[in-house]
């Protein structure tokens, strides 16, 4: 429900390593509507510590968007305080907690970090990040090098080790009330497509978007898409 005074204010929740810089198309066009907050450094190592952050630091009630880790965020917010968020959108995300598999991978990057390593991990991740068509756009590359600069060694391995031990999402979904964006790259190498539609169908009324030779950073990908999705739930 909108204020008298027009749509509720929006809250961009960015992924790992993503910086305000994450949103950086979106942000034009949501700012014509509303007020937007971008939450910056998420610096804990715990999922329910980085949400009572950006709580408090929020809107009264508020539109959510959450990218990746974002949307790892997003749902704890939504168990933590389920009556400020107004209405959720859910980008490239999954409510699973990690397999062995992925907790391993986070682990290793976390060791290449501490040992030095951090500046490599922007191009090391890249090919997992975007669609293959991609994986040359060096306007991309350059967004994702300066995003990770921006977050630093430090805060990338308390994400990490936030992503690690964030819990398992999936009985919360029937819960959310709010209207509700589900979008995911159809080629998403880190999430699969699967998990979005694993959250669409437990969150009543989710409205579902898969976009076609898109990957992981979907705001990046089909800037103009995302953005106007993002809007007409908004003004929705």
């Amino acid at each position: 429900m909108e204020s008298e005074s027009g749509p509720l204010p929006i809250v961009l929740v960015p992924g790992l390593f993503g910086s305000p810089r994450l949103f950086g198309e979106q942000i034009p066009s949501l700012w014509r509507h509303t007020s937007v907050t971008v939450v910056g450094r998420m610096r804990h190592a715990d999922i329910t510590e980085i949400a009572r952050d950006v709580l408090a630091h929020a809107p009264e009630r508020f539109v959510l968007v959450g990218l990746s880790l974002g949307g790892y965020v997003a749902f704890e917010i939504l168990r933590q305080a389920p009556r400020r968020v107004g209405r959720l959108a859910l980008l490239g995300t999954s409510a699973r907690p990690d397999t062995p598999e992925q907790s391993g991978r986070r682990r290793e990057q976390i060791d290449f970090a501490e040992s030095g390593g951090f500046e490599r991990i922007p191009d090391l991740a890249l090919p997992s990040l975007v669609h293959p068509s991609r994986h040359g756009d060096e306007g991309i590359r350059r967004t994702v090098r300066r995003m990770a600069r921006e977050t630093g060694p430090e805060t990338f391995v308390l994400q990490q080790r936030a992503a690690v031990a964030r819990p398992d999402s999936r009985s919360l979904l029937a819960s959310v009330t709010c209207p509700t964006l589900v979008l995911a790259g159809a080629d998403d190498a880190l999430i699969p497509a699967e998990c979005s539609t694993e959250i669409a169908a437990g969150i009543p009324g989710a409205r579902h978007v898969v976009l076609s030779e898109c990957g992981h950073l979907s705001t990046l990908e089909h800037p103009e898409r995302v953005s106007r999705e993002l809007v007409d739930l908004v003004l929705s």
